[in-house]
């Protein structure tokens, strides 16, 4: 049996179901979204670089039998001297092994091969006979020409460029396609290069070679076996369905991606499979349901207790009447629990008031470490003085340690507005000044070190302290980093536009790993054992405070950091 109130359970039910389902639609939707963007966006990039690969391939040996169509050896050899076919066959044989190029060879007005890169082999092209092949006919029409076809002699395909030269032979060059198949196939996805007929001619499956990807008229598929020698291709197609929306390839959904090459006709196609981020799309739209579903519980279960609650008070309210003893012990129990309650409560404050406290002692302790170090030096440095009399120096020191001591004051200061995030100092101020106080602090640390200042000036926004912590927070970072470094040296440069000032840091050091570079801004993250890590946090926050920015500008050595500040009005 249901209690009296299974009405509202059932609708809480209702509810959080039709809430979780909403969450794991729109979780699926948005997970989904974001997923075949940054797959579109890999695809494309990787389709760049495999019609790159293909393209430079084919341009780097196009010109090739342009050259030697006036070569003097391929003149002679045309001409008919025994002796200059057998110095262009070596010729060729050289220019193999050079350009990398697969096979060379230089066909006769007769259509028989008077020379060969491959005259050596077996299977060498010498003597074989041409003149039905369509890339020596359409050159001979037409001066130049390219066909991919099957090899009469190697049994293997490739892209052959002929170029007819002024005794009316015709140089030939074939391109075979292995390593770029190769290379293709490491990667994600399928890549295939069809011709204007639709059919597979280079494909990171070479099963798919000669494939069609759409049906082909019966010429142009019996033109096209009659120089492949493939037969029969007309039931041979790709697995895949080939529509730029919902592409699949074997059940899978692909993105489709295709673009034209340079050669007529040619085109190449990535299919790169997406069923990772549907799936992630899947498990996201999971766990948001049963998250929302989660809180319908929870939620649920603080009602039960509410109407519990309620229960137990008019049950109370009802014993008033009848017993006023066991209403007072109840009161005075009640009374007992809120006294607990606000003792709760107070300690939950000041726990809060407790981390919020350790927080600006930490900040606190790092900003003002390195002026209690100056200060130290300095007034040891003044005892030795004193020692040995010189009390103009000595004076000189106490004036800068009470300046030192004044900085520290600043700092704490800034430093407390700065937890309160309120109302910060935003006067103009010099960057000399700025950098400056910088080097006054950090004198006894950049000691051996050279220093390169800019000649350059500029009023900036951001107050002198706040910006001064910033960079005494860089200046230390390099001079610790320039340890052991022999000639170590920090350089500081401004540059100017109209809408920002940007002074850069950089040093000659070791530079910052690798593992570090992407987390610099972390809090807590440093690469020194004594290091708190929270300088380069702080002065982010600063800088974004006064309207600029801090930057990590990755050089070729060395580490180099730049602040952008806004130009003084």
């Amino acid at each position: 049996m249901w209690p009296t109130n299974h009405p509202l359970r059932l609708r809480w039910a209702i509810a959080g179901l039709m809430a979780s389902m909403a969450a794991a639609a729109l979780a699926y939707v948005v997970v989904e979204r974001r997923g075949l963007a940054l797959e579109m966006d890999t695809a494309r990039t990787d389709m760049l670089m495999r019609k790159a690969l293909i393209t430079s391939e084919m341009a780097r040996f196009r010109l090739l039998p342009i050259a030697l169509a006036d070569d003097r050896d391929v003149v002679l050899a045309l001409q008919g001297s025994a002796s200059a076919r057998a110095a262009l066959n070596h010729k060729l044989e050289g220019l193999v092994t050079t350009t990398g190029a697969p096979i060379i060879y230089v066909i006769g007005p007769d259509g028989k091969a008077i020379a060969a890169s491959n005259w050596r082999s077996p299977k060498s092209f010498v003597g074989s006979d041409y003149s039905r092949r369509r890339y020596f006919r359409d050159a001979l029409a037409h001066g130049g020409a390219s066909h991919f076809a099957m090899g009469t002699v190697s049994r293997r395909p490739g892209l052959y460029i002929a170029q007819r030269t002024a005794q009316g032979g015709v140089v030939t060059i074939k391109l075979e396609f292995d390593r770029i198949e190769a290379d293709w196939a490491k990667g994600d996805g399928t890549t295939f290069v069809t011709d204007e007929n639709g059919i597979v001619l280079v494909s990171s499956r070479p099963g798919w070679r000669f494939y069609l990807t759409r049906p082909v008229p019966g010429a142009a598929l019996a033109t096209f076996d009659a120089d492949a020698m493939v037969s029969p291709l007309a039931a041979r197609f790709i697995p895949a369905s080939l529509r730029a929306q919902h592409a699949t390839l074997e059940g899978r959904p692909v993105i489709l991606l295709q673009e034209a090459l340079a050669q007529p006709g040619w085109s190449i196609t990535l299919l790169r499979p997406v069923d990772g981020a549907i799936l992630f799309a899947r498990i996201a739209a999971v766990v948001a349901a049963a998250l929302v579903l989660g809180m319908a519980i929870i939620g649920w279960m603080w009602l039960e207790r509410g109407r519990e609650r309620r229960a137990r008070t008019d049950e109370l309210e009802q014993a008033v009447a009848d017993r006023t003893a066991d209403l007072r012990r109840e009161m005075d129990e009640r009374a007992a629990l809120e006294a607990r309650a606000a003792d709760l409560r107070e300690g939950l404050r000041q726990a809060n008031r407790l981390a919020s406290l350790g927080q600006i002692t930490a900040s606190v302790a790092h900003e003002t470490a390195q002026p209690v170090a100056a200060i130290r030096t300095y007034a040891d440095t003044s005892r030795l003085l004193l020692e040995r009399g010189d009390s103009e120096t000595v004076h000189k020191n106490l004036n800068t340690i009470a300046r030192l001591a004044d900085r520290i004051g600043s700092v704490t200061s800034e430093l407390r507005g700065f937890s309160r995030r309120g109302a910060t100092d935003q006067a103009p101020v010099a960057v000399s000044e700025v950098i400056e106080g910088a080097l006054l602090i950090l004198k006894e640390q950049l000691k051996g070190i050279a220093v390169d200042l800019p000649d350059d000036d500029a009023m900036v926004e951001g107050g002198k302290v706040r910006l001064e912590q910033v960079l005494v927070n860089l200046l230390q970072n390099a001079a610790q980093a320039l340890r052991g470094t022999p000639a170590p040296a920090i350089t500081l440069w401004l540059h100017r536009n109209d809408q920002a000032i940007s002074l850069a840091i950089s040093d000659n050091g070791p530079g910052i790993a690798e593992d570090l570079k992407a987390r610099l801004f972390t809090p807590f993250v440093t690469s020194r054992p004594d290091g708190l890590g929270l300088g380069l946090v702080i002065s982010q926050d600063i800088m974004t405070d006064a309207g600029g920015t801090l930057r990590y500008v990755d050089p070729p050595e060395g580490a180099r950091f730049e602040m952008t500040m806004r130009p003084a009005t």
